[in-house]
């Protein structure tokens, strides 16, 4: 959990702090008290760091809020607003933090990769997302599923059947040992898509000279290409004036040419009547932002009981 604090015109007032616990969650999704137990004393230091008196809002993306965030929304507005004051509160979905951090409140779509992968994308009236299903059913084209199809590749090599690859093989019996350790190093572990993640860039730096790490980027960046193209708007559905714009932000990307390069050809062949922009900022400027706006009455992004909620003070 990152923690920033900042000012009504949106600089920032102090430095972010952070907390290295997961949070937990249980049977109603995320655990509302523990994510409590962990934001309130992060809050409640910056506010002494900035010699700030009250926080007038709060802007809260959280990883699951859609399908896992039923405590959170129940429970976080009386918490914080007991706590800390809050009368206006905004929960959102991570991939909504990531897309206001990447373009702000302008029309287009936002793929936000690490680990996972997700496309975020809207005209002003609503939100639509792409994957972000998780390492198992979807993700397509994230960290996970490259270091997935590079280990595979592995794998396949050491067999001896067609579609291996030696160097990935080497890179991965350098990391992890012999390969027939590497499953029973794999499948016990509760942080799966990580590990599978962090071979990911293995397959980036095989992949200038090796043929199967290069076509499993290939692959991935078509994933990528296509869940934009699920999700940004048609030049047709926008505010006249208004052009959709396509942004990339999250770790995946730090990759470099090896990935970015197919990514954006495969962009502009789906479309093209689009820009594709560099991300303005990351989540955690997308959740300051959203707070900022929201404290200004100037929030003019599409309000959805799962993806972007906001919590005004009574009779408002």
């Amino acid at each position: 959990m990152r923690v920033a604090l900042g000012g009504l015109d949106g600089a920032a007032i102090a430095a972010p702090v952070s907390s290295k616990e997961p949070v937990r969650t249980g049977a109603h999704g995320i655990d509302a008290e523990h994510f409590s137990e962990q934001l309130v004393p992060m809050a409640r230091e910056l506010l002494a760091q900035a010699g700030a008196g009250h926080i007038t809002a709060v802007a809260i993306g959280a990883a699951g809020m859609a399908s896992l965030g039923d405590d959170l929304r129940a429970q976080l507005p009386g918490a914080l607003r007991q706590a800390l004051g809050v009368r206006r509160l905004a929960l959102a979905a991570d991939g909504v933090t990531a897309y206001v951090g990447a373009l702000g409140d302008r029309p287009g779509a936002v793929v936000a990769a690490g680990t996972g992968m997700i496309a975020i994308g809207t005209d002003l009236t609503a939100w639509h997302r792409a994957d972000g299903w998780g390492h198992l059913l979807g993700d397509c084209g994230g960290g996970a599923w490259i270091g997935r199809a590079g280990l595979e590749a592995a794998m396949r090599a050491f067999d001896g059947r067609r579609n291996g690859s030696k160097a990935l093989l080497a890179r991965a019996e350098e990391l992890f040992g012999p390969a027939p350790g590497v499953p029973g190093q794999l499948y016990p572990r509760t942080d799966r898509p990580a590990m599978l993640a962090s071979f990911a860039p293995e397959v980036a730096r095989c992949a200038p000279e090796d043929p199967v790490a290069d076509t499993i980027l290939r692959d991935a960046a078509r994933h990528i290409a296509e869940a934009a193209a699920a999700v940004c708007p048609a030049s047709d559905a926008v505010s006249q004036g208004e052009v959709p714009e396509v942004a990339l932000t999250g770790g995946l990307f730090k990759m470099g040419r090896a990935l970015l390069d197919p990514v954006h050809a495969e962009l502009r062949g789906l479309l093209r009547e689009v820009r594709v922009v560099a991300a303005a900022g990351d989540p955690l400027d997308g959740a300051v932002r959203i707070a900022v706006d929201l404290a200004a009455d100037r929030l003019r992004l599409p309000l959805d009981p799962r993806m972007l909620a906001v919590h005004l003070p009574q009779g408002r």
